[in-house]
């Protein structure tokens, strides 16, 4: 066992398996190995050379100025319009027939396609109806949408003038919006009468009105005609979408904002309770998320037809769905609704519908599937998909097998990508042409990233030993600041490391050198003098062929300091598990990784607490184990499920 005086996490579990990619498929990708040597040589040239993808008004002086760090500058002197690189640019260039997506509604039969033309007529409509509105460039604007092109439509006009946008998920509260408009000052806010989500109304126009009780300096929202029901309209206030949108002139003539224009701003969770707004600017971000996009997923925009199944208001729908997608000229899919809507086989007559040919989701909806079962997926044609991805938390090995073999069928490369909303787009994922995928791995550092694995003391790790992930190095899509806060994010991200951005994952380096995400630093658990992850026991747990889905948490306890407490979701085929299900997995569990790891408790359970963007909230499950109250449930996709859980966990005697 590693000495943990000297390691920041002990490193348990391993993986031998490897999935390189075929000959054909090597021989057509878009990048070689070579393309690491070309970003070593000199990290700055390299991203010099690849900001030519993009479309400038005026040239860039300086690639990077990190005299005043942490916080960069990008593309120095450069100019450009960002929602001219998403559109018209294409059109220009004859692809305004093109798809730049397909819409699926959840309703049956609610779909519809729009061309690259179509929809840059419709974002010059809407920006010139917030000209019209009095919204200048560096004026803040909120959207609280559902997932409808209108959304799409809403964060490209802000951008064509210059108004930082706020994309408020449209499942969080009128408090929480509220929350994010003041700290913004946003004064126009765009949104809907509603969404679908499973057969019912998701009412988003009531909570923005609760919201404004708060925000007495908004003067205007913009509401979309979606669902249809009655909702309350303010007289001099509230306007509708139909009314002045989809009416006004058609053309707009964009003008070009500095490469560091401030392009958006996106609150996640802090420590203290108050929201982070996180700032993204224009040209670094865009050239992050467009470069990435073509390089993992080995983007062919003339064939593919790409689908980031993740709701537009995280970071994964900023980045996948609108900017990185229409920089490429990809034709996408957008689904409103939710995977079992009105069946569980929706998604894959989704992909056999379109021919979607590159899937990324999240590892909770793959082990949602694997739940459901193999025999799902397998009534459907997904011949079309040539690249699969991961995202939003480490995938286990299990995982991320099933995913290759039942969605790939065995033959299809598995990106598993780590990145996060600060960083912008995607830092470490295989090449899907260059490297053999294993199981588990995020594996490296793409081309012109620097990361690395380091103790506390902030040294780099050997490889067969666990730490903390820091990026060593600024990269163009970096965040640059906390919207009102630079020391807030001087401290947060700079200061565990002087020098390395560090914002809270653990990681180890295995054999091979490769990279293993491990979830959270806060969801590191230390038992009897050994800190553990909890991703590694989760993954040891759904390697067992009864289990398709496992949190872990640590509780106190009076004998090792902390004990590990695991929640687990039974496939189909295993049925209730019956009594001696428990003793099973913890014995499983100690022969997997060892018997440090052996869980004291182990709870069956019909639905884990996730977020609408299918995060698992470990923070309330270790409420529960705790035997706490149970914290704020309002961003749970279901309300109810703590309940359940907190009742079972009463009746279910630790283990000797």
């Amino acid at each position: 066992m590693t000495d943990t005086t000297t390691s920041a996490l002990d490193n348990l579990a391993s993986e031998d398996r490897t999935f390189p990619p075929s000959p054909e498929f090597a021989a057509q990708a878009n990048v070689d190995a070579s393309i690491y040597a070309e970003a070593d040589a000199d990290r700055v040239a390299f991203w010099g050379e690849r900001a030519k993808r993009l479309t400038w008004a005026e040239p860039f002086e300086q690639v990077l100025d990190w005299s005043d760090a942490p916080f960069a500058k990008w593309f120095v002197g450069g100019k450009l319009n960002v929602a001219v690189n998403c559109l018209d640019r294409h059109v220009e260039a004859g692809l305004g027939d093109r798809v730049a997506y397909h819409f699926e509604g959840e309703p049956d039969g609610d779909r519809s396609s729009v061309t690259y033309r179509e929809l840059t007529e419709r974002v010059c409509q809407a920006a010139n109806v917030l000209e019209g509105l009095g919204v200048q460039a560096g004026d803040r604007v909120a959207i609280y949408m559902p997932m409808i092109l209108e959304t799409v439509v809403a964060m490209l006009a802000c951008a064509r003038i210059g108004a930082p946008h706020t994309v408020v998920f449209g499942g969080f509260s009128a408090d929480a919006l509220a929350t994010r408009i003041l700290d913004c000052d946003a004064r126009v806010v765009l949104t809907a009468d509603g969404g679908w989500r499973k057969g019912a109304e998701v009412p988003l126009k009531p909570v923005v009105d609760e919201a404004l009780e708060r925000c007495p300096d908004v003067r205007t929202t913009v509401v979309v005609k979606r669902t249809g029901s009655d909702v309350a309209m303010v007289d001099g206030r509230d306007l509708w979408w139909h009314d002045t949108v989809d009416v006004a002139e058609r053309t707009h003539e964009a003008q070009a904002f500095d490469a560091e224009h401030p392009l958006y701003v996106m609150y996640t969770s802090g420590t203290t309770g108050k929201p982070k707004g996180i700032l993204h600017t224009s040209a670094g971000y865009l050239l992050g998320t467009s470069w990435t996009q073509w390089e993992v997923f080995d983007l062919k925009p003339e064939t593919d037809v790409y689908w980031t199944a993740a709701d537009i208001g995280w970071v994964t729908g900023h980045s996948y769905v609108v900017y990185g997608p229409l920089a490429n000229a990809t034709t996408s899919v957008i689904y409103e609704g939710a995977p079992d809507a009105p069946h569980k086989g929706r998604w894959w007559e989704i992909v056999e519908r379109y021919g979607v040919s590159i899937l990324y989701c999240a590892p909770t909806a793959i082990r949602t599937f694997m739940k459901w079962g193999a025999d799902i997926p397998a009534k459907y044609d997904l011949s079309s998909l040539r690249i699969i991805g991961s995202v939003g938390e480490p995938i286990n090995p299990e995982a991320y097998v099933w995913y290759r073999e039942h969605i790939g069928s065995g033959r299809t490369p598995v990106v598993d990508t780590w990145w996060q909303t600060e960083t912008g787009s995607l830092m470490i994922s295989p090449l899907p042409g260059v490297t053999a995928g294993k199981p588990g791995a995020a594996m490296k550092a793409l081309p012109g990233i620097g990361a690395d694995v380091v103790d506390d003391a902030g040294n780099s790790v050997p490889d067969g030993s666990g730490g903390y992930l820091v990026l060593t190095e600024p990269w163009p899509s970096m965040l640059r600041t906390i919207w009102g806060d630079p020391e807030r994010y001087r401290e947060t991200y700079w200061s565990r490391f002087p020098g390395k951005y560090f914002a809270g994952d653990g990681a180890k380096k295995d054999a091979d050198g490769d990279l293993w995400l491990l979830g959270r630093v806060d969801d590191v658990m230390n038992v009897a003098g050994h800190r553990l992850s909890t991703t590694e026991i989760e993954s040891a747990l759904v390697a067992n062929p009864k289990v398709a889905e496992a949190a872990v948490v640590g509780a106190s306890d009076e004998t090792t300091g902390q004990a590990v407490v695991a929640f687990v979701i039974l496939r189909g085929e295993a049925g209730d598990g019956g009594p001696e299900v428990a003793t099973e997995l913890r014995e499983w569990v100690a022969k997997q990784i060892g018997k440090i790891a052996r869980p004291r408790q182990i709870l069956v359970v019909a639905e884990l607490p996730k977020t609408r963007s299918g995060k698992i909230m470990r923070r309330l499950l270790r409420d529960v184990a705790e035997n706490r109250p149970v914290g704020d449930v309002t961003t749970l996709a279901d309300t109810t499920v703590m309940d359940t859980i907190r009742g079972g966990m009463a009746t279910a005697a630790p283990e000797d």
